[in-house]
């Protein structure tokens, strides 16, 4: 039986009608200066601090702390004032599926697993009204890679949980390759939805434990017990 179901943000729970990239070139732009190729970058399933460091090394920039803090500082308020202007929406079928889930007569443990940073990722959720649903997660702030945060959302799971977990006590969630990489990497089961940057025929080779259009198609029971 599933314990802790961890999901990622953008494409699978929301869409921020292209806050979050906006957000990400103008912050470049006002801090460093660099305002071409940003827009270029592949985002979907990234890490907030892998697109960040690319981005330095291509502009020859040091990636230092003290560059991060300077470009993270301006991503989440701008970040903030582009989601008040621009909406964005919750994906259909997401509330339904988190309401069942907290019915089931043994409910698991939600959580998230995301390439944001943990301000980025409290930012949209709040404008959405959904951060309270989450427990606990793993965050771009606690490492680069997607494997590695999925280590960390794991174990924290686990404390909150009072025990370890099984690999296959755990559903990720999510509509990328690299949320169903980084799943395998904990050896959890992965639920793919194609709402996000890639269809189904795209996720089908990576071999997702279930595969569906969107969350309105999957009970919690089905892919928890």
């Amino acid at each position: 039986m599933v314990r802790l179901v961890l999901f990622d943000i953008d494409g699978t729970l929301i869409r921020t009608a292209g806050a979050g990239v906006g957000a990400f070139v103008q912050a470049f732009a006002d801090e460093f200066g660099i305002r071409d190729g940003v827009e270029q970058l592949q985002f979907a399933g990234r890490t907030d601090t892998s697109l960040v460091r690319e981005v330095f090394e291509a502009h020859g920039i040091r990636p230092t702390p003290e560059h991060f803090r300077r470009f993270f500082d301006r991503y989440v308020f701008l970040l903030d004032e582009r989601l008040r202007r621009l909406g964005g929406e919750i994906i259909p079928g997401v509330v339904p599926f988190l309401d069942r889930l907290a019915r089931l007569p043994a409910p698991p443990l939600p959580g998230l697993l995301t390439g944001n940073i943990r301000l980025g990722a409290e930012i949209k959720l709040r404008h959405f009204g959904l951060w309270s649903r989450f427990r606990t997660g793993g965050f771009a702030d606690d490492a680069e890679d997607r494997a590695a945060i999925a280590a960390v959302a794991r174990r924290r799971g686990e404390r909150l949980l009072g025990r370890s977990l099984a690999g296959t006590e755990i559903l990720v969630v999510g509509d990328t390759p690299h949320d169903i990489r980084c799943a395998r990497a904990i050896g959890a089961r992965v639920l793919a939805v194609a709402t996000g940057g890639f269809s189904r025929d795209q996720l089908r080779p990576h071999e997702p434990c279930w595969l569906v259009e969107h969350l309105a198609e999957v009970e919690p029971k089905e892919v928890c017990a």
